[in-house]
């Protein structure tokens, strides 16, 4: 599916039925008077006029909207909202827009109390709707994923989960495990990151006593703790080229030989494996083996981040708000704000800077959690200086930066360039929209373009 100018394409483990159907622009309907929601609004002929008593907005009416409160029209490329001269006004993504006058949208818009988002296609949502699994809020891109992680399973094959930090790797891992043939036995997590490199084989393998200076009794490593089970490698590639060439040869034979020990042991695991990196391209760099990469690196699925999946956004919130303080309401500004920012971090950095919000209201004594009660750096970019502004009003526009001597700009680490250019895509080359989602000014953005030699597809401003 395409979602706010990004693609969601399916990894193709085994395909999507739904791949080749034809898309359906529309609105994903996310918050209405007090209440989160995901509802799909399809456009008929490109074009919908919503306001208060609209059939489409079935029981859940906004009182706030106007009788006939705005037109949404999609000319095949963007979406363009024309105010119809409501009595509570149009916001178009943080930004008050005049009556009569059509503005595009690409992330947000506000109505009344009602938040709404553009969608290119929003048949996934009217077909699968979101659903509620084991604790964890899935839209219908996290649904198609976890059907292609069940077949892989079933199937008898390794896994490799490809994802930003905080999509939530390790619970499909889990769903993984639990969808196999080896469900009944342990699941074993290791952070190869974290693993200082001295140790890493003794950790993995398990040691015999008397191998090394203090080693009085038997040790079992990670590889005999998940016999019988699922073993998840996150970041995997952190390991050693030594410790991955016995890793390969371990998922090879089935058989461990623990550090001290003469003979191996037999073990029968089935691996899953993690990063936010690509293997390929580590594998071009020497940082990764390429035998490995092809016993663990195949099949593949990639988590969408958190900006794609828009429809799971505000009941990630609701659910927060009731669970850490059930007291608290859940304002409208509070919600348009998250939509209205990147998250790098996904869900895990979405629940954390909730949290801190949900803490900011109670402090205050407020009855509900507002837009000011959000940290005015969460969900933005990381290395940016700007933050963007609170949704309830015009932001201005930022001041341009100084322009920094090229002796001292700083190097661009690989996740900022990501993340820059996963926005460049998901914003069709619109500089100005991207600096935007990402929190910056545009001139800025330009610079780093040019510095770092990434490329922009033209855009128009």
């Amino acid at each position: 599916m395409e979602q706010n100018g990004s693609t969601l394409k399916p990894s193709g483990i085994l395909g999507d039925k739904h791949a080749a159907e034809e898309r359906v622009p529309g609105l994903l309907r996310l918050f209405a008077a007090g209440t989160a929601m995901a509802v799909a609004l399809p456009l008929k002929d490109g074009e919908l006029e919503l306001g208060r008593g609209s059939p489409v907005l079935g029981e859940a009416q906004d009182p706030r909207m106007s009788r006939r409160h705005a037109r949404i029209k999609f000319d095949g490329r963007r979406f363009w909202v024309t105010d119809l001269g409501s009595q509570n006004g149009t916001v178009v993504d943080g930004e008050p827009t005049p009556a009569q006058s059509p503005r595009e949208a690409q992330r947000v818009i506000r109505m009344g109390d009602s938040l709404f988002v553009p969608c290119a296609d929003v048949g996934p949502l009217e077909r699968r709707g979101v659903v509620t699994r084991e604790g964890f809020i899935r839209g219908p891109a996290m649904q198609g994923l976890l059907e292609e992680v069940t077949r892989a399973a079933r199937l008898g094959f390794p896994l490799h989960i490809h994802g930003e930090s905080g999509t939530g790797k390790e619970g499909v891992a889990r769903a993984f495990h639990e969808s196999g043939p080896r469900s009944a036995g342990p699941f074993v997590a290791v952070n190869c990151a974290a693993i200082p490199q001295s140790i890493a084989e003794r950790l993995l393998f398990g040691a015999r006593r008397g191998a090394y200076s203090g080693a009085d009794a038997d040790a079992p490593g990670y590889l005999q703790t998940a016999d019988g089970g699922t073993l998840f490698l996150d970041e995997v590639v952190e390991l050693d080229l030594a410790v991955q060439a016995k890793l390969l040869r371990a998922l090879e034979t089935k058989e461990v030989l623990a550090l001290g020990a003469a003979k191996p042991k037999t073990v029968d695991i089935h691996i899953c494996s993690a990063s936010n990196r690509d293997l390929r391209a580590l594998v071009a760099a020497g940082k990764l083996r390429e035998d490995l990469y092809f016993r663990i690196g195949r099949p593949e699925v990639t988590l969408p981040p958190l900006r794609q999946r828009p429809e799971e956004l505000a009941l990630l919130l609701q659910r927060e708000v009731r669970q850490v303080a059930p007291t608290l309401g859940l304002h409208l500004s509070f919600v348009e704000a998250c939509l209205l920012r990147p998250w790098p971090g996904n869900v895990r950095e979405l629940l954390v800077e909730a949290r801190g919000a949900i803490q900011a209201a109670l402090m205050q004594d407020a009855p509900r959690v507002e837009a000011r009660h959000l940290s005015p750096k969460a969900g933005t970019a990381f290395g940016t200086g700007a933050a963007p502004p609170p949704p309830s009003t015009p932001p201005p526009e930022l001041p341009e930066p100084p322009r920094e001597a090229p002796s001292r700009a700083r190097p661009l680490d690989d996740d900022e360039r990501t993340r820059i250019e996963q926005a460049l895509r998901q914003h069709g080359g619109n500089v100005a929209a991207t600096a935007r989602a990402l929190g910056m000014h545009r001139t800025q953005l330009r610079r780093l373009l040019e510095r770092h030699a990434i490329a922009a597809p033209p855009d128009s401003e």
